[in-house]
């Protein structure tokens, strides 16, 4: 499964609003410069998110979008839906009935990985991403100061 460029840009994106909760909107010109995504395939995929409740706008001059919730409060599973539709591992598995599920081999195995998956991206928020990240630009200055 590959994720397609609106649910990789998509999470770029909203990561970025995330990093400026609570400091005001954001512009799309600042992350379209950011991340090099263009600005209208941004307002595409923010008026999915923004449809959906995990962004709003301010317009004017100083306008911009902001999340809706907390960064705590939004999964990647949420985003990733919001943009991609349902994350599956198969055609199979994602239909109610198949005609060869009994003796199918591959099944158990196709819902393994899709649960797994799922269980991932539920269970990781916008709060945990930047966590991560900060944890990565520690690791970075420590190794610089080391280098120096």
């Amino acid at each position: 499964m590959i994720l397609s460029t609106k649910g990789r840009y998509g999470l770029k994106a909203i990561f970025e609003l995330s990093l400026n909760y609570g400091s005001g909107p954001v512009s799309l010109k600042k992350i379209s410069d950011k991340y090099n995504i263009s600005e209208s395939y941004l307002e595409q995929l923010f008026a999915k998110l923004k449809k959906n409740g995990y962004i709003s706008t301010v317009r004017g001059p100083q306008g911009g979008y902001y999340l809706s919730k907390s960064p705590d409060e939004i999964t990647v599973g949420m985003i990733l839906r919001t943009l991609e539709g349902d994350i599956t591992t198969s055609e199979c598995v994602s239909k109610e009935v198949c005609s060869r599920e009994s003796v199918c081999a591959t099944r158990v195995i196709l819902e393994k990985i899709e649960k797994g998956i799922n269980d991932v991206i539920d269970n990781i928020t916008l709060a945990d991403m930047q966590e991560e990240q900060e944890k990565i630009l520690t690791e970075e200055n420590n190794e610089q100061e080391n280098i120096s």
